[in-house]
C-alpha cells in the first residue's frame, strides 16, 4: 500500500516528506519523529493496528491531519476519537479507502432499505480473498453487512461461519472463500421466488484505495479540526460536492 500511494501522491502532484516502515532500509526512517511530523502536512497510515493509537496520539499532538486505513483496532476506536477530539485534531479512518467501494456500500444501503417492506427478498453476503489474506470475514463484508442492518430492521444478527441447520430470519450469512490471488470481491445477493439482484464490487488491485486515501488526505488537510471522522462520512461530502 506504501508504493500505491507514494504513486498516486506524485501523479497528483504531492511531495513525500518520508515514508515510514520498521524495516531498516525499506523507508526513510523506521520510526515517526518529531521532525518529519513537523515536515509534514497530512500522513496517511496502513500499517498493523498495535501501534495505530499511538502513532494517531503523535499526530494529534502535532495538529498533523491523519487518514489511517489501518484495521483491527476497532477495540480502541472510542480511545482514540478521545484523543483526536481532545487535541481538536482531525482524522478519517476506515476499513475500505476505495471510492467504488464507497458507492457500492451506498447502494448496498438504498437496496436495503427498499425490500424493508418486502419480505419476499431475502439478503446475502459473500466475499472472496487471496489465499494470503489472514482476517475472515474481511473488514470490508462486515461494513456491508453493518451498512444492510442499519437499513433492514429484521436483520439483527451477522453470522459469519458454517451454518448446519435452517437460517433464522433475523441473521444476515457473510460467507468467506480464500484462494488463489483475487484481489477482492464482495458481492450482495437479494433473492425472492420470482427474481435475483447482485450488486458486486470487485477490486482489481490496490490502486482504488490508494486514490481514496489521497483524496481523503487532501480533504482532510484542508480540515484541520475536523475531528474523528469516518470514511463514509468522507465519501458522502465528496460525492455530494462532486454532484453539485
Amino acid at each position: 500500500m506504501g508504493h500505491e500511494v507514494e504513486a498516486v501522491l506524485k501523479a497528483r502532484g504531492h511531495g513525500v516528506s518520508a515514508r515510514i516502515d520498521k524495516t531498516p532500509g525499506v523507508g526513510d526512517a523506521c520510526e515517526i519523529s518529531s521532525e518529519i511530523l513537523r515536515a509534514s502536512q497530512a500522513v496517511i497510515e496502513f500499517s498493523l493496528p498495535d501501534g495505530v493509537v499511538d502513532h494517531i496520539r503523535a499526530y494529534a499532538a502535532a495538529g498533523l491531519p491523519a487518514v489511517v486505513g489501518t484495521t483491527g483496532w476497532d477495540d480502541r476506536r472510542t480511545e482514540a476519537k478521545t484523543i483526536v477530539e481532545g487535541y481538536q485534531a482531525a482524522l478519517v479512518h476506515g476499513t475500505n479507502f476505495s471510492l467504488g467501494a464507497q458507492m457500492f456500500f451506498q447502494l448496498v444501503e438504498k437496496t436495503a432499505a427498499m425490500i424493508a417492506d418486502l419480505p419476499e427478498y431475502d439478503i446475502m453476503v459473500t466475499e472472496w480473498h487471496h489465499k494470503m489474506k489472514k482476517d475472515s470475514p474481511s473488514g470490508t463484508a462486515l461494513t456491508t453487512a453493518d451498512r444492510i442492518m442499519r437499513n433492514l430492521p429484521r436483520k439483527t444478527e451477522i453470522n459469519t461461519g458454517r451454518i448446519d441447520r435452517e437460517i433464522r430470519e433475523n441473521e444476515l450469512h457473510v460467507a468467506s472463500v480464500r484462494g488463489g490471488a483475487i484481489p477482492g470481491i464482495h458481492q450482495v445477493l437479494l433473492d425472492s421466488a420470482a427474481d435475483s439482484l447482485e450488486i458486486r464490487h470487485t477490486a482489481r488491485n490496490r490502486s482504488g484505495l490508494a486514490l481514496g486515501a489521497v483524496l481523503a488526505a487532501e480533504w482532510v488537510a484542508a480540515r484541520p479540526q475536523a475531528g474523528f471522522v469516518d470514511v463514509e462520512e468522507f465519501a458522502r461530502q465528496y460525492f455530494s460536492g462532486i454532484s453539485r
